[in-house]
């Protein structure tokens, strides 16, 4: 058996199509024997974690699978290993790098990290 890494996507539908432009992209661990049996269990599980209830403010939520966007086998485990990569592109490069750092201190802040 392999670990893969998998990302799931679901619409996130708020007040009957009022907001229906969210997104939540979750990265699962699955352990499989090849990397088409770890798709159709990553599927399986969004599948399965399809809801609909309503919000405190009694708006219906819903929350619907679209599908298995990516899939990382995991070769070794170690210490510092690279798990998944990503490149983004930003016309504000200062904004970026701002935006990274803010997270960062939030997660120190939240975490008490001391640096």
């Amino acid at each position: 058996m392999n670990w893969y890494l998998t990302k799931i996507v679901f619409q996130i539908d708020i007040g009957k199509g009022k907001n229906s432009n969210q997104f939540d992209e979750q990265l699962r661990l699955i352990k499989a024997a090849s990397t088409e049996e770890a798709f159709f269990k990553a599927r399986s599980i969004g599948k399965n974690e399809e809801v609909d209830f309503l919000n405190k403010n009694k708006s219906s939520v819903s929350w619907k699978f679209i599908d298995v966007a990516e899939i990382h086998p995991l070769k070794q485990w170690e210490d510092g290993a690279e798990i998944c990569s990503s490149t983004h592109e930003s016309e504000e490069a200062n904004a970026y790098i701002s935006f990274v750092k803010h997270k960062a201190m939030v997660l120190q802040t939240q975490h008490q990290l001391f640096v």
